[in-house]
C-alpha cells in the first residue's frame, strides 16, 4: 500500500467510516419504508376517524399526525379526503366479504354452514363497531360515495352467492323451504345483527336495556341464529 493511503472499511479501532455508516443509515431507512404498510396504516387511522367524525367532521390533518405522515402523502395516495374515505368504506367491506369467504360453509352441511354464517355475522357486527359506524354513516349520505367505488357491487355479490348455495343444497337435502329469496335472507341476518348494535343507544334508552351488555350477547346470538333457521326450515 502507498505511503499516505488509507484502508476501505473500519479503522484500526473496528469503527466504521464516516461513508460506510451513512450508507447503512440509507440502507435502515429503505427498510422501514414501506408504501404498502404506510397505506395500510391510514387506512387504519381514517377507519376509526369517519366512523367517529363521519366525513365532514374528520380530520385529514388528524390522520396525518396519528400516522406520522403528512397530508401531502395521504393525498399522494388516496387523491383527495373523499377518495380516502371511498377507500375505508372498500377496505371494511372487502374485510367482511372476505373473513366471509374463508369460513368455507360449502364445505360445511348446509344447516351447519347456515348457522355458521349467521354467527360469523352476529360476532363481526357485534365487535367491528367501526363498521357498523360507517355503514350508517354512508346511509345517510345516500350511498353517494361507495356507488364511485368501481369493486363495491363485484366484491358485495360474494355474500349472495355464498347464500344461494346454501339454500340450493339445503333444499336439495329436504332441509330447506325452496321459496327463499338469497337478497331477502341476507337482508333477515344483517337487519337482526345490525340493529342491535347501530340502535343500541336508542333502544337501551327506550326500555331501559342495552341490547349490546355482555349478559344478553350470548342470548341475542342465539335468538338470532334460530329465527334464521326457522325460517329457511322446510316444515314437515
Amino acid at each position: 500500500m502507498k505511503k499516505g493511503s488509507k484502508a476501505a472499511g473500519p479503522d484500526t479501532n473496528g469503527i466504521p467510516s464516516d461513508a460506510t455508516q451513512k450508507d447503512a443509515r440509507r440502507s435502515d431507512v429503505r427498510r422501514k419504508y414501506d408504501p404498502e404498510q404506510t397505506k395500510r396504516n391510514i387506512l387504519d387511522v381514517a377507519t376509526q376517524e369517519f366512523s367517529a367524525m363521519g366525513l365532514t367532521g374528520a380530520r385529514v390533518d388528524a390522520i396525518a399526525e396519528r400516522t406520522n405522515t403528512t397530508k401531502r402523502m395521504l393525498y399522494y395516495y388516496f387523491g383527495s379526503k373523499e377518495g380516502l374515505y371511498q377507500a375505508v368504506l372498500e377496505k371494511v367491506y372487502g374485510d367482511i366479504r372476505a373473513l366471509e369467504q374463508d369460513l368455507h360453509v360449502s364445505e360445511l352441511d348446509p344447516v351447519e354452514g347456515m348457522r355458521a354464517l349467521v354467527e360469523f355475522t352476529f360476532d363481526y357486527h357485534d365487535r367491528q363497531r367501526d363498521f357498523v359506524r360507517l355503514v350508517t354513516i354512508e346511509n345517510i349520505n345516500g350511498a353517494k360515495y361507495v356507488e364511485q367505488v368501481k369493486s363495491f357491487k363485484g366484491r358485495n355479490v360474494t355474500v349472495i352467492h355464498t347464500i344461494e348455495d346454501l339454500l340450493a343444497r339445503g333444499i336439495a337435502a329436504g332441509k330447506f323451504r325452496n321459496d327463499v329469496d338469497a337478497i331477502d335472507l341476507h337482508l333477515l341476518i344483517s337487519s337482526l345483527c345490525f340493529h342491535r348494535v347501530g340502535n343500541r343507544h336508542t333502544f337501551g334508552t327506550a326500555f331501559g336495556r342495552d341490547p349490546s351488555h355482555p349478559r344478553l350477547r350470548a342470548r341475542h346470538r342465539a335468538m338470532i341464529v334460530d329465527a334464521v333457521l326457522r325460517f329457511v326450515r322446510k316444515e314437515d
